[in-house]
């Protein structure tokens, strides 16, 4: 806390800089400041990003020696995706075949329960069933089947209904795929944890602070930083004042919804490496009025456009949500990426959709039992009616910039995936620099 106490207090101190740079539109993403007036700040690696995979990367680069400096926008940890989705441990069955996808999502799951088992993070078990509720749905449950096995994952079995609808007598299916290694977390608790880790082993969580852009000098990566503050009444073409330009020898862009945007602002990264962005916003509702749970494991039907489709998750306590939907969101400005300024109220009126979906595999939900829960934005770099795409993690050997590892993309399996990306990253970092 001394940590973060004291670079904070240094980026105050710099608000009587007088050079006025102006944040121009991703299109032209020029971020212009005469540097040598600004104060300088040597730093080993930054992680920009503070969410999930920012955390465990950070972790696990300070577990190995390295000084770790993360920065985020936000007041705290784990404000956007990290915390607004299914907290699933997924098995790993719906992604290509040595896809980072399958591979991070099978790995990662083992990595996680071992993880929260040693250090008693909240979690469990549940299973999970993939259901068909039409017979033409059917090929397509043997699909997942063939390429869960494909990648690994233990114990996948079809079931018959009769079957299934012993296990969870609530649901209507003509066959159901069960994945006993499915599980859920809370990813709060885990991300709190992985934070300590990482704190206990030198590193510094600086919250409150923007990463503006980047600029290439020769082999020296600079990143132009700000308080989050000097950005909330900016639009996008008003001056601001960058109040420190660090100095890394590692950057790691972990910044989830905004890492597209601010990737456009590293001048010196070609832009042929940088894929568009895409936004997905998905919306929970919970059920209220019943006195039990209706199900005891995670519901799932067959996967739709940008997404998995509107299942059943459940909490630790048991609460049955329903969710995520799919709305695509077009035209988000760069400040509003960079400082989470997303829309997340749900209309009560998106309860008619969820209604027609949720009964397709429990018919027996009542009216009126879905209250608004929350909502989440996932970071895609695919839109609607493109065949998704796998996680893109670039290093040196892709873009050719030295010391910069960019993520792309990173939405569901993240969370599962979390600790084998930081292993990964990590790996390339130390084999690199």
């Amino acid at each position: 806390m001394r940590k973060l106490v004291r670079i904070t207090t240094f980026l105050k101190s710099l608000k009587s800089s007088k050079i006025i740079p102006r944040l121009m539109s991703s299109s032209t993403p020029i971020l212009k400041w005469e540097s040598n007036s600004i104060p300088k700040e040597k730093v080993d690696c930054v992680v920009i990003g503070a969410g999930i995979v920012g955390i465990a990367i950070a972790r696990e680069l300070s577990l190995k020696g390295r000084q770790v400096l993360v920065v985020d926008s936000a007041n705290t940890f784990g404000t956007a995706t990290s915390s607004r989705n299914s907290q699933v441990i997924h098995a790993g069955i719906y992604h290509p075949l040595n896809s980072f996808k399958a591979k991070f999502c099978v790995k990662g799951r083992e990595l996680m329960y071992r993880y929260c088992s040693e250090r008693d993070v909240p979690h469990k078990q549940v299973g999970k069933l993939v259901v068909a509720t039409s017979k033409s749905e059917i090929p397509k449950l043997n699909e997942i089947l063939a390429r869960g096995i494909e990648n690994g994952v233990d114990s996948l079995r079809m079931i018959e209904p009769s079957t299934a609808m012993r296990m969870e007598p609530e649901l209507y299916c003509v066959k159901a795929l069960f994945s006993p290694v499915s599980g859920i977390v809370d990813s709060h608790t885990l991300m709190l944890s992985l934070l300590g880790e990482a704190e206990n082993s030198g590193a510094t969580f600086s919250y409150n602070t923007t990463v503006l852009g980047g600029q290439l000098l020769g082999n020296q990566f600079a990143l132009s930083v700000t308080e989050s503050q000097n950005l909330e009444n900016m639009n996008e073409e008003d001056p601001l004042h960058p109040e420190l330009i660090l100095l890394p020898k590692v950057v790691i862009n972990s910044a989830g919804l905004a890492a597209i945007t601010l990737a456009k602002r590293f001048i010196g990264l070609n832009s042929s490496f940088i894929p568009n962005a895409y936004y997905a916003r998905g919306h929970y509702f919970s059920l209220s009025n019943t006195k039990m749970a209706p199900f005891r494991r995670l519901i799932y039907p067959l996967p739709e456009d940008g997404g998995v489709g509107v299942h059943v998750t459940l909490d630790l306590d048991g609460q049955v949500k329903f969710g995520p939907d799919v709305e695509w969101i077009n035209g988000v400005p760069d400040i509003a990426s960079f400082l989470n300024r997303f829309e997340y109220t749900i209309c009560p009126q998106r309860a008619e959709k969820f209604f027609s979906e949720i009964r397709k595999y429990y018919p027996n939900l009542k009216e009126e039992s879905l209250e608004p829960g929350y909502s989440g934005i996932r970071p895609k770099i695919t839109g609607a009616g493109m065949t998704p795409c796998d996680f893109v993690i670039q290093g040196e050997d892709v873009h050719g910039v030295h010391g910069l590892v960019n993520l792309f993309g990173i939405e569901s399996p993240g969370l599962t995936s979390s600790l084998a990306i930081a292993e990964h990253v990590s790996s390339r970092v130390l084999h690199s620099i």
